[in-house]
């Protein structure tokens, strides 16, 4: 059976603008630390891989004295780690009271490929426990113990560096041309084509104006029957969905990448 592996943040939940922000800052906050990230400040630190490194960009000399430091930026990890251990208990906390709704056709695609029998997981560079709570809170706890999640420092090289889907697909034990990605950032993307993963792309509040040229499906999100609709924004396969993105369609991207593979090959 296929694959079906998730990003997590801005694709089960868009958590980036009303989770992750809000929580970097009061961890800002509550640490004294001087800086407060605005909207437009953080449309630029997403684009950084990691919590921890989106920290460790505020890290300059001036500011690392002021907070007493010490001159030396090898010696500032614990610091960043007990920051970052902190925003992810308010973020999760956020996740637990509900104020973080999953995107539209997450739970539906979810159940169709469970009921299916792929292999799902998530492949995400945030911390773990941030993960699972969005996870279980997108599509609910018996769905979420079907998933491998693979996620925080699992690996050194984050997006859009390919390494955490070469570990998920290592660990799961599947071909990248069984699984398929569901992205949402530009990052996100290179990461899972450095991969070989066929992937479509749902754009989020930070994303939508990214280049995601070599995605096999661009869509506003991939929509429900109650609504909203998924609004198609770039179709290079032909694929033509509805106004949902159904477990079918996902199945004949496939088969339209292995037919592509194969004519190429007898070309030769």
């Amino acid at each position: 059976m296929p694959t079906l592996i998730f990003d997590c943040d801005g694709v089960l939940a868009d958590t980036e603008r009303d989770g992750h922000l809000p929580a970097f800052n009061q961890t800002f906050r509550e640490f004294a630390v001087p800086v407060h990230w605005s909207d437009a400040d953080y449309a630029e630190k997403v684009k950084i891989g990691g919590g921890k490194e989106r920290m460790n960009s505020i890290l300059t000399p001036e500011l690392a004295a002021e907070l007493g430091l010490g001159d030396d930026p090898s010696s500032w990890a614990d610091t960043i780690a007990t920051w970052h251990r902190r925003k992810t208990e308010i973020y999760t906390e956020m996740v637990a009271a509900g104020v973080l709704p999953a995107r539209p056709g997450i739970r539906r695609i979810v159940q169709e490929a469970a009921g299916a029998g792929w292999t799902l997981a998530v492949a995400s560079t945030s911390a773990e426990a941030s993960v699972r709570a969005v996870l279980s809170h997108s599509v609910g706890e018996n769905l979420a113990s079907r998933f491998r999640v693979f996620a925080g420092d699992r690996v050194t090289a984050k997006k859009p560096a390919p390494d955490i889907y070469l570990l998920a697909l290592h660990e799961l034990g599947v071909d990248a041309d069984d699984a398929l990605v569901i992205e949402d950032s530009e990052n996100g993307l290179r990461a899972a084509l450095a991969a070989g993963l066929l992937t479509v792309v749902t754009v989020s509040g930070y994303t939508a104006e990214e280049n995601f040229d070599g995605a096999a499906l661009v869509v506003s999100s991939l929509g429900d029957p109650s609504g909203p609709a998924a609004v198609v924004l770039d179709d290079p396969l032909g694929l033509h969905p509805g106004q949902w993105v159904e477990l079918a369609d996902l199945s004949a991207l496939l088969r339209l990448v292995d037919e592509e593979k194969k004519g190429k090959e007898g070309e030769k």
